[in-house]
């Protein structure tokens, strides 16, 4: 049986941050889905075929890496899956009790799916979507903060 894990998020757009936490995590499982939850009733910077396309690019040499989308719970995308896993990153105290209530819930909807809280490194956890998006909107220095795959170059 495959070890399947599911790191849910929009990243809109993903972060050096994002790549870490998958990158520490390759080992841990046989295949890793980086799932773009589509919520219609949310405002992204770029579109959902930008967002897989710049994933695609960062994890091209990482054959267990797929990038797909979906709607919905995350708990039944992972049944859909197969997966007995959820990844999430965690940056601060307040990222951990947020996600430990919702890795709760979801454990209660889905007793055999658990979630692997990974810290971020000490060096990233400062990185944001949110706040790297105010950055691109404001026209400043991302390189720091994106792969070099994401080019947010003349998007604004």
């Amino acid at each position: 049986m495959n070890k399947i894990a599911i790191f849910p998020g929009s990243f809109d757009p993903i972060t050096v941050g994002h790549v870490d936490i998958v990158t520490r995590a390759v080992p841990l499982f046989d295949e890793i889905i980086i799932a773009i939850g589509v919520n219609t009733q949310k405002k992204y910077l770029f579109s959902l075929e930008q967002r897989m396309e710049w994933i695609k690019k960062v994890f091209k040499d990482q054959p267990t890496v797929k990038v797909e989308s979906y709607t919905g719970l995350t708990v039944n995308y992972c049944q859909q899956k197969n997966a007995k896993y959820i990844i999430r990153g965690i940056r601060s105290s307040a990222d951990f009790e947020y996600e430990k209530t919702i890795a709760q819930l979801n454990k209660m909807m889905q007793p055999d799916l658990d979630t692997f809280l990974i810290l971020s490194s000490p060096e990233l956890s400062a990185i944001s979507s949110t706040i790297v998006r105010e950055i691109i909107i404001g026209n400043g220095d991302t390189s720091k903060f994106l792969p070099k795959e994401v080019d947010v170059t003349g998007k604004f």
